[in-house]
């Protein structure tokens, strides 16, 4: 088995967000697919939200945990998983077990919301789409350049 090396990932990070950390590996508008490396911290869920279209997650690194909107354990993912998941609009967490995890998403077929972020409440608090990542990436694409 050989060791997942992120040297050569360049992470970003949500204001407000400090238990993840992102990378937007690729947007392609015309396909509606959206492909983003996540490095989640090990037992600290992220924040409720609900995916809005088609994931495809391949587990890189690390066990990627999964949460239920009360807290209960769904699902722990090793690495190597592959794993497809229709929209679903049943919120949850998710982190990285022992030593945190490294998960490539790539999201897949829609013009609308891709994910929506929720409060403890359940009331959607943000939402995110092809705009928002095409955004999100173009300013770290700005912000790597600036920084050499």
């Amino acid at each position: 088995m050989h060791s997942f090396d992120d040297s050569q990932i360049h992470w970003n990070q949500l204001p407000g967000f400090d238990n993840f950390s992102y990378s937007i590996l690729n947007i392609d508008q015309a396909h509606q697919l959206v492909d983003v490396i996540f490095h989640f911290r090990a037992h600290d869920p992220i924040v409720l939200h609900r995916h809005c279209a088609l994931n495809h997650t391949f587990v890189v690194s690390g066990e990627h945990h999964l949460y239920h909107a009360n807290g209960d354990l769904k699902e722990i993912r090793p690495t190597g998983s592959y794993t497809v998941s229709a929209a679903d609009t049943t919120p949850h967490r998710e982190c990285g077990g022992d030593g945190g995890t490294v998960v490539l998403f790539s999201i897949r077929g829609t013009n609308g919301v891709m994910y929506e972020i929720l409060d403890d409440q359940h009331n959607v608090i943000a939402a995110l789409g092809m705009t928002e990542f095409a955004a999100l990436h173009e300013a770290n694409q700005r912000q790597q350049t600036a920084s050499g």
